[in-house]
């Protein structure tokens, strides 16, 4: 049996979002993308053994994500999530696994994008922080978009997720 380790800190002072909730939902949707085939067969963890699985979240403002994309990705603009996919991101035979735990990396999550996002889409601000939430969990397994096909392969995994976890018909609850 697996072990899911998910750790958070929320530094934004506006949104004092409630982190157990949403640190059990990033672990439902992981286990959710964890038991699916096609995920796992093109995963950063296949052909690992490992017990634990562990990650980190960040929840913060955009001038955060704007620092961190100007000083780590040469990008001069306020990101809504940015992941450090550690784990995916390193080549496979310098993987580090330590007592059978892979350190997938760490969420960074702009919760002011997110409110800013949910408004424009018309649905809450929970909803919109599991969609990113789901969204990042993908890049720490590996996955991309660097084309339209890859993107909607993304999405369409959210989607299934987060109706997997019951969290995919949250309306706007006036954000």
């Amino acid at each position: 049996m697996v072990e899911y380790n998910i750790f958070s800190e929320n530094i934004y002072s506006d949104w004092q979002i409630d982190e157990r909730f949403f640190i059990d939902k990033a672990r439902e949707i992981l286990k959710y993308y964890l038991s699916q085939d096609d995920i796992m067969t093109r995963c950063c963890l296949l052909d690992y053994e490992y017990n634990t699985v562990s990650f980190d979240f960040l929840f913060c403002d955009s001038v955060k994500t704007h620092q961190i994309n100007r000083e780590y990705r040469n990008k001069d603009y306020p990101a809504d999530i940015i992941t450090f996919a550690m784990f995916a991101d390193t080549e496979p035979s310098d993987r580090f696994i330590f007592d059978g735990e892979i350190n997938l990396g760490e969420v960074m999550i702009a919760l002011d994008k997110v409110i800013e996002e949910a408004a424009k889409k018309g649905v809450s601000k929970e909803y919109e922080l599991c969609f990113l939430i789901s969204h990042g969990i993908m890049h720490l397994l590996g996955f991309d978009h660097q084309t339209e096909e890859d993107y909607n392969y993304i999405i369409e995994k959210q989607n299934n997720a987060l109706k997997a976890v019951g969290y995919d018909k949250v309306q706007n609850t006036g954000v």
